[in-house]
């Protein structure tokens, strides 16, 4: 519950405290890693953002609308936002990238309530100008009033769902659908409640020549009223509705097809640009400490010349600092001899011109052809942008016996290794290996009168030491041991033990190396578990053109699930469990990123499901009608004609966050056609033509309809240069403006082919 800055400030502070008394002359302090820094540097920018975002959506209604029209849109949303973060903090989240991002995110929606509620304020003063502004104000909100709640809650509905997706995912995302949800109900109260009192206290008496029709209401009723008209017409308006159905249905057919094509490329979330990452070397078990370091050594060398690289760490048979990666990899408990770790910092990413992917991407070849050289394995290991796993691609194999296992363990490795672009490859078994064994020869040890317990005495007391008495010293406050142990150089050839002596009952040495002999046993290997079941695992990672795990899976899936296998039988496989009876047969479960993803898509998809439905029955309660929500949800599926198209041309993968602004747009689309639809019942309520019920719904609504549009667009915009959430910035940007376009014309036309008969046409 404390912020992470003043706890890294704080202890900064303790350091330089300590300097000339604790922290001697001589000895040098360097921080490596500073995350309360880094916290508040994205903090900092983020809100830079946010206050920019709002900025241009205020000034985006100074040019539609004019500037106390803006003045008082700028209030609302400041109100709006405060109001919001209070409430997010009463919830009892943290200011951190992701509530802060949340905030952006939604800055377009938030201010959406206000926007039609001053806009149709603004629109009744030229209806309506012998009225004083506190007789028009009541009206015009009134009229606004019940499809802008409906709006408003029909967001919540498709967003709040999302705070329910579990694993690993949800707190991670769970800031997101609360935050905005909360805003948009603070929002809503806002604009029924401070707006109409804003627009009372500032704007200008009606009878003012600015609130005449503007050149922009005569361009949009001609406008849509060309482009409508061949739509409504008798004769020949159902074979023109005939083609905008087939035109929309080619349009989302071929964007959904680009995934088919690998044009977009799915993804659980891109790498972010980090200012750090890992080489993890895991060397064969009892290699000595020393070797391992030698080795660590020769990669900081080639680390060291790479011109991003700043300063690298190395840990040989010790665990470095835990970190984000270490959660789930368990790299503390990494403390082996032959186990070894470089933390490698770069500079700032302000300071470099490529991103810490691209950088660990054209190290990887050199890394692993050295760890490869020295009979090892070296890893660069990225820091996840989500949930940290085991490795982005894991086969977790189960099987009758253990040797079967490990069997099976190679020909997987093996389909890993001629998969195109998979590397990092590695397996949980250890390399073969002896171990020197001094077996006590306890016959010959009777007859020469020597206990058996005496000669592993004098052997651990050479390897490990033995305190054999301690020093007494006034001015120390614990008393000196005095250690016996063999110099470590003497230590490294068992010759050196041998000659060591043993003394017998008598009190005559007698030589070790008479009373052992030497063994040459084979090593015991590391037995893995999970959920209580004996497991074995293969790992890697994808790089290459698509860079996506689940592709590299899938590609190895292929070359190695229903072959057959040595032990007999085929290779089966599992994607979201084990296998019911895991000693039946040997069978595949695959992990890492797959898993989460899995995980994730699917409670994402459920959230969708049920947002849908919230919409769809909210909206009958408000027409009356089980037809009428039909039409005005029929325009969701066209969100995927923008976010589909916009993630290829950008060259961007379709990630969770890209998931989540699709989720949104659901909400914010429905929130367009209930206005249309609204205001078209209400002016054939008050007796106008239904065709021209129709037309005037698209002119009038248009210029809300697409303020609220650009407004959310606009934030987006400022999150699109994140490496994680611009997925969530293309989804909104290129799946609003699409959709908005096509539902300016889709729903007054649906809207009357289904309800022309009752109209008599």
């Amino acid at each position: 519950g404390v912020n992470a800055a003043d706890v890294a400030d704080a202890a900064l502070a303790r350091i330089a405290a300590l300097r000339g008394t604790v922290i001697p002359e001589g000895v040098e302090v360097t921080v490596t890693r500073n995350y309360g820094a880094t916290a508040t540097d994205k903090a900092q920018k983020l809100i830079g953002k946010l206050v920019f975002a709002t900025a241009f959506v205020v000034l985006l209604v100074l040019a539609a609308l004019g500037r106390r029209e803006a003045l008082i849109v700028g209030i609302a949303v400041s109100l709006t936002l405060a109001s919001t973060l209070f409430a997010s903090w009463a919830w009892g989240f943290t200011l951190n990238r992701v509530s802060l991002f949340a905030l952006i995110f939604s800055i377009g929606i938030l201010v959406d309530d206000a926007i039609v509620v001053v806009e149709n304020i603004h629109r009744w003063q030229a209806l309506h100008p012998q009225k004083t502004l506190l007789e028009l104000i009541p009206g015009a909100v009134d009229e606004v009033g019940g499809p802008t709640i409906l709006a408003t809650l029909t967001v919540i509905a498709a967003l709040l769902p999302m705070a329910f997706v579990r694993g690993l995912m949800g707190p991670y995302m769970s800031p997101i659908p609360i935050n905005a949800s909360m805003g948009m109900a603070l929002s809503l109260a806002i604009a029924f409640v401070i707006t109409p009192w804003l627009c009372a206290k500032l704007l200008a008496s009606p009878g003012s020549e600015g609130h005449q029709p503007s050149r922009l209401d005569r361009s949009l009723d001609r406008g849509f009223r060309r482009l409508l008209l061949p739509f409504l017409d008798s004769e020949g308006g159902a074979a023109s509705r005939r083609k905008l159905t087939a035109v929309v249905l080619l349009l989302i057919i071929g964007s959904v097809s680009l995934a088919g094509v690998q044009w977009v490329v799915l993804k659980m979330l891109p790498l972010d640009n980090k200012s750090e990452f890992q080489v993890v070397v895991d060397m064969p078990v009892g290699t000595p400490l020393e070797q391992t370091a030698r080795v660590l050594s020769e990669l900081a060398a080639v680390l060291t010349k790479v011109d991003e690289v700043v300063d690298v760490q190395a840990y040989a048979g010790t665990a470095s600092p835990i970190n984000f990666n270490g959660l789930v990899r368990q790299y503390y408990l990494r403390a082996q001899p032959e186990r070894g770790d470089l933390q490698v910092n770069l500079a700032d990413k302000h300071h470099r011109s490529r991103s810490s992917h691209e950088i660990a991407v054209a190290i990887r070849p050199a890394v692993e052809a050295i760890g490869r050289k020295h009979g090892g394995v070296a890893k660069v290991v990225e820091v996840p942008p989500g949930p940290p796993v085991l490795s982005p691609i894991v086969a977790e194999i189960y099987g009758p016996d253990r040797a079967g296992q490990m069997e099976v363990a190679k020909f997987v490795r093996a389909g890993f290794a001629s998969t195109p672009d998979i590397n990092s490859i590695d397996d949980s078994v250890d390399a073969d290996s002896d171990k020197l064994l001094l077996h006590v020869l306890q016959e010959k040890a009777a007859l020469a009168g020597v206990a058996q317990s005496d000669i592993v005495e004098v052997v651990g007391t050479a390897l490990a030491g033995a305190d054999v008495t301690p020093l007494h010293n006034s001015q120390a406050k614990f008393e000196i041991p005095v250690r016996l142990v063999l110099p470590a150089k003497e230590q490294a050839r068992v010759d050196n033990l041998l000659q060591l002596k043993v003394k017998n009952r008598s009190g005559a040495l007698v030589p070790i190396a008479e009373l052992v002999e030497l063994r040459h046993p084979a090593r015991d290997k590391a037995v893995y578990h999970k959920d209580l079941l004996p497991v074995v695992y293969v790992v890697g990672d994808m790089g290459g053109r698509l860079d996506s795990p689940l592709y590299g899976m899938f590609d190895i899936r292929a070359a190695i699930v229903g072959k057959k296998l040595a032990q007999g039988g085929v290779l089966g496989d599992y994607f979201i469990r084990q296998p019911a009876d895991p000693y039946a047969a040997y069978a595949i479960k695959w992990d890492g990123e797959w898993q989460v993803t899995y995980e994730t898509f699917r409670d994402m998809g459920l959230a969708y499901a049920v947002g849908l439905i919230l919409i769809y029955l909210l909206v009958v309660a408000q027409f009356g009608s089980y037809l009428v929500p039909l039409v005005i949800m029929a325009p969701i599926p066209l969100t995927i004609i923008g976010v589909m198209p916009g993630h290829a041309l950008l060259g961007a993968p379709f990630t969770a966050t890209s998931m989540i602004g699709m989720i949104a747009l659901a909400g914010i689309i429905v929130r367009n056609s209930i206005l249309l639809v609204d205001f078209i019942r209400q002016q054939v309520a008050t007796g106008m033509d239904f065709k021209e019920a129709i037309i005037q719904s698209a002119a009038v609504r248009a210029k809300p309809i697409a303020l609220t549009a650009l407004s959310a667009m606009l934030g987006a915009l400022f999150i699109l240069d994140d490496p994680i959430f611009n997925g969530l910035a293309i989804s909104l940007i290129f799946g609003i403006l699409v959709s908005t376009l096509l539902t300016l014309v889709v729903i007054p036309v649906l809207y009357y082919a289904t309800f022309k008969k009752e109209h008599g046409l």
